[in-house]
């Protein structure tokens, strides 16, 4: 039986995989087809002369919109909405295209007209619709909704995995049961073997080994949300010496190839992005000093590699008495302080960029975790013990919890991305996620505050920390 099904979904995988391959060659034909008619003004009758650098370019895009579908995840059916799809394999043939013609024009020391590209961009864009539409039914029609049961421990838990019966979740996967259990695994074997998936959130370790080894054994889909425990074993590395498996795990540190790269790069692109953006700085600055007479730039104290305090600088989004009320304190949604200049340049992010003073300085990187305020730092880590794991590396503009999470995501989840992150640290690595930072500008979501009434993503104050505390005990 479980044969059966493991064969039926190499089936269901190999027919999604052609789908996928017959869209990618589609739109290789026709940026292939394009390209003649830049190049040659018309299709020529024949391409003889130059027919291998014809090639070379269709091949550079076809490996430049590869490389960005991963990014943006433009073939995650199912698990994505279908604007969303569209979207992401949209951002990926513009990227490519404009490489393409980018280094094709300084090969040939010219830069003639890019307009031929407009209309195929736009039928690449319908194309993109039409297939993404088509493919998302039949992905759904090779996979009709599971039956699924949630393991959870407490109403914390079971809080994070509301998302579960949302779209596009809810269709591949139905909620049959909520179990909130945190025993001994055997005490659970009899309710598990009717569900087709597992989602495990929070329950102690010994059971949720239990439940990983039973889900690998009857081809059960198991989903754990990690502890920070996990994050850090994956950081493992196996130790020959020993006649028996032994994995070492130690603080962060950056070898010094990686780390001359990554200091180089963030000294050369801070700069240049200063120097370039320099008119739309200064237009952001004067914007905010007519709007409300007060100063454009907001200083503020924040933490970066190994707890070293310093001032990052921001363009002033709210207004000049924010903080009379109270000390530090997140922005929530629709919130009163926002000023409407402020939040304007909030939507476009371009509160932010002021920061690339700080990356030139050495205080931040590209790349790497949000620095907090220490005051909203020394918050969390009461009630989450591992909090400061995140400062082994130098703070960030960007990482995995601004792309994958959003402003009100809870900080043990943002500590779990920010650890994973220092896993994966490499130079691959920072690239994708600095095109996938692109990304989160089409996100509105991603800049929603914390819930009226929180001064931090985990509490609304020192006397509420304990009632709405992560459950890192345990973790």
């Amino acid at each position: 039986m479980r044969n059966n099904k493991a064969a039926a979904s190499f089936q269901n995988e190999l027919r999604l995989f052609a789908l996928k391959t017959i869209h990618f060659l589609v739109g290789l034909a026709l940026f292939a087809y394009v390209w003649l008619l830049f190049r040659y003004n018309g299709l020529p009758k024949s391409v003889e002369n130059g027919f291998r650098y014809n090639v070379f370019v269709v091949i550079g895009y076809g490996v430049g919109v590869f490389f960005f579908n991963r990014i943006y995840n433009a073939y995650l059916l199912g698990y994505t909405r279908v604007r969303s799809l569209i979207l992401a394999q949209a951002i990926s043939q513009l990227f490519s295209v404009l490489i393409v013609y980018l280094v094709v024009s300084a090969a040939w020391n010219r830069f003639r007209s890019p307009l031929i590209f407009v209309p195929f961009l736009g039928i690449q864009v319908l194309c993109d619709g039409l297939w993404s539409a088509a493919a998302t039914r039949v992905f759904f029609k090779l996979n009709p909704p599971k039956r699924a049961v949630l393991i959870y421990r407490n109403s914390q838990d079971l809080r994070i995995t509301g998302s579960l019966e949302e779209k596009p979740m809810n269709r591949l996967y139905r909620i049959e049961k909520k179990l909130e259990f945190d025993g001994d695994f055997p005490d659970l074997v009899g309710q598990l073997d009717s569900f087709e998936a597992v989602f495990v959130v929070g329950v102690n370790s010994r059971c949720r080994n239990g439940i990983l080894k039973y889900c690998q054994e009857r081809n059960i889909l198991g989903f754990f949300l990690p502890h920070v425990g996990d994050v850090i074993m994956l950081q493992a590395k196996h130790i020959q010496s020993f006649d028996s498996p032994v994995l070492f795990v130690g603080r962060k540190v950056l070898n010094p190839e990686y780390a001359i790269i990554k200091r180089a790069f963030d000294i050369a692109a801070s700069f240049t992005g200063l120097v370039l953006l320099s008119p739309l700085l200064l237009l952001t600055a004067l914007a905010i000093r007519l709007g409300d007479g007060g100063p454009a730039l907001y200083r503020q104290i924040r933490l970066t590699k190994d707890g070293r305090e310093f001032r990052i600088v921001k363009f002033r989004s709210m207004r000049m008495d924010a903080e009379k009320n109270g000390g530090a304190r997140l922005s929530t949604s629709n919130d009163d302080r926002i000023t409407p200049v402020g939040r304007m340049i909030r939507k476009c992010r371009l509160d932010e960029l002021p920061q690339l003073w700080n990356i030139l300085r050495g205080d931040m990187s590209f790349v790497g975790p949000r620095p907090e305020r220490p005051e909203i730092a020394a918050r969390y880590s009461k009630n989450i013990s591992d909090f400061q794991l995140r400062l082994q590396v130098r703070a960030g503009l960007t990482g995995y919890a601004q792309i994958y999470g959003k402003y009100s995501t809870g900080p043990y989840e943002k500590l779990e991305f920010d650890l994973l992150y220092i896993k994966n640290m490499s130079v691959l690595t920072d690239i994708r996620l600095l095109f996938a930072t692109i990304w989160v500008l089409f996100s509105p979501k991603s800049a929603e505050g914390v819930g009226a009434g929180y001064t931090t993503a985990l509490c609304t104050g020192e006397d509420d920390c304990e009632e709405k505390k992560n459950p890192d005990s345990g973790k």
